[in-house]
């Protein structure tokens, strides 16, 4: 059985059930949010390990990030993931997609010989998709994206990939990058033996390194100049945050049609009211 080296980019986001703030410049008050891995990476990472358990090979999770995004990178290894790379480095604050891409490609050729690349298919929190497309640019890969489906034959990828009114069927050589869509496998469970060995790996931190290595701009050889705010030409005019849903409503239930039209019709706001009729 042959083995691939797979590579997949995860990130950490705020987590959508959480409530965060704005700071004065704009970005998002990460630090009272609370953290989660990127819902469109769940898939991407799917696919990954797919790869590995299916064909064979090890898989390399790589992320960019502030120091607490160690905790998705230790939720893939509980996933089934051999090694992981977390990039993170203050001068990386406020990064655009073309500073952000730029940093993973360096991570990427710092990483090693790769087979093939997994990427979500966009993030919560800037809902671009524009890393992926970039990154394939930079490493002068073909790319699938939106890619819902896969096998491989002879050494190729046999894709199937989302498009406008339908789906493409396309067959490209190794190495290639993907952009998974969430119309793909979900993440499966944890196995209890992958949580137990990342429980014991959390109480050795000598032990944890082993796995887990975090890298910064100069190590992977990176022009800070080309990344963070310097290397972002993407300028935040404004960031606003949108106030809690609420308000009052009232109920007209039980009354004819016509008399709950005429009530409706008398009001100013018609949102206010929430018509229902047995």
């Amino acid at each position: 059985m042959a083995g691939y080296n797979i590579f997949v980019l995860v990130k950490q986001v705020p987590d959508q059930g959480s409530k965060a703030g704005i700071n004065p410049d704009g970005t998002i008050d990460r630090a009272k949010a609370k953290r989660m891995l990127n819902p469109f990476d769940r898939y991407a990472l799917q696919a990954a390990l797919h790869v590995k358990k299916t064909y064979g090979g090890t898989v390399t999770a790589i992320s960019m990030g502030p120091p607490p995004a160690v905790e998705i990178l230790m939720e893939a290894l509980e996933h089934g993931v051999d090694r992981c790379l977390l990039l993170s480095d203050r001068r990386l604050a406020a990064s655009d997609t073309l500073a952000t891409a730029y940093a993973l490609y360096k991570t990427v050729l710092y990483a090693g010989q790769f087979d093939m690349i997994f990427c979500g298919l966009q993030t919560t929190d800037g809902d671009t998709a524009q890393v992926g497309p970039q990154l394939a640019e930079r490493l002068n890969l073909p790319q699938v994206t939106y890619c819902e489906d896969f096998k491989i034959e002879d050494g190729k990828l046999h894709a199937t990939r989302i498009i406008e009114g339908g789906t493409q069927r396309v067959v490209v050589p190794t190495p290639v990058l993907f952009t998974v869509a969430n119309s793909y496998h979900p993440l499966e469970y944890k196995s209890f033996r992958g949580t137990w060995r990342v429980q014991q790996l959390a109480r050795q931190p000598e032990e944890l390194k082993k796995y887990i290595q975090t890298v910064d701009l100069d190590l992977i050889e990176a022009d800070p100049v080309r990344t963070g705010l310097k290397g972002s030409p993407t300028i935040v005019a404004a960031t606003e945050k949108v106030g809690d849903i609420g308000g009052n409503c009232k109920m007209h239930e039980g009354e004819s049609p016509e008399h709950m039209v005429e009530e409706v019709m008398k009001c100013t706001n018609i949102s206010e009211f929430l018509v229902a009729s047995k």
